[in-house]
């Protein structure tokens, strides 16, 4: 009888300890399938995290976001063409800076904004020129007239094949498709006096009245 009470006192006590040991731990909630907590990469229990902390995924990438995200892993504009993100998370919406190497236009350098359209590449980006230039295929309000860009686009082209074309607008004009018609017609006629004007220009000079910015 005595030994079977200090049994029973013996195992009070290692219950007891058991569950001091027990208390002293730090607390983890079950996951549900009832094992411990999970942490991956993701987030707890392998579900991704979303700002507003409800489980669901965030929101769904257009074609032309998913698209535009692998021509940019491709881009290359050399020593001549710089492609910045003014918002690291916006892909849709960047500008180039093209500093051309030879041509009328050396020594100065021109900045583009494209803009991705949501049904990219089946529409092409649109790109404008935020640097008044006098061009035969850039008009003073900046818009800019490249084949590639209209009814030659087709959707196996990409932003690199678009920054190609804008640098080769420097270095070869086309006056024979042109925005500015004035500009374009010098060209064909008198092209030393189109270049005496585009040195004028590239200087801050002022051209049929209006005032260019100093590039050189």
């Amino acid at each position: 009888m005595l030994a079977l009470k200090k049994k029973r006192e013996a195992a009070a006590a290692a219950e007891a300890a058991a569950a001091a040991e027990e208390a002293a731990r730090p607390k983890q909630e079950p996951s549900a399938d009832g094992g411990a907590q999970k942490v991956s990469l993701f987030g707890i229990g392998g579900e991704k995290k979303t700002k507003n902390g409800d489980g669901k995924t965030g929101k769904k990438r257009s074609p032309g976001e998913i698209r535009i995200q692998k021509d940019i892993a491709e881009l290359d504009g050399g020593k001549v063409a710089n492609i910045t993100f003014p918002n690291p998370n916006d892909l849709t919406s960047f500008e180039v800076s093209i500093s051309p190497d030879t041509g009328y236009w050396t020594g100065a350098t021109y900045h583009f904004t494209f803009t991705i359209p949501p049904h990219y590449p089946h529409t092409p980006p649109k790109v404008e020129c935020t640097t008044k230039i006098y061009h035969p295929n850039i008009d003073l309000q900046g818009k800019v007239c490249l084949n590639i860009l209209r009814e030659d686009w087709k959707p196996v082209l990409d932003i690199n094949a678009v920054i190609y074309g804008l640098i080769y607008l420097f270095y070869e004009p086309n006056p024979d498709d042109p925005l500015n018609h004035e500009a374009a017609e010098l060209f064909r006629k008198d092209v030393r006096q189109f270049e005496r004007l585009v040195t004028r220009t590239l200087r801050g000079g002022i051209l049929d009245g209006v005032q260019f910015e100093r590039l050189v």
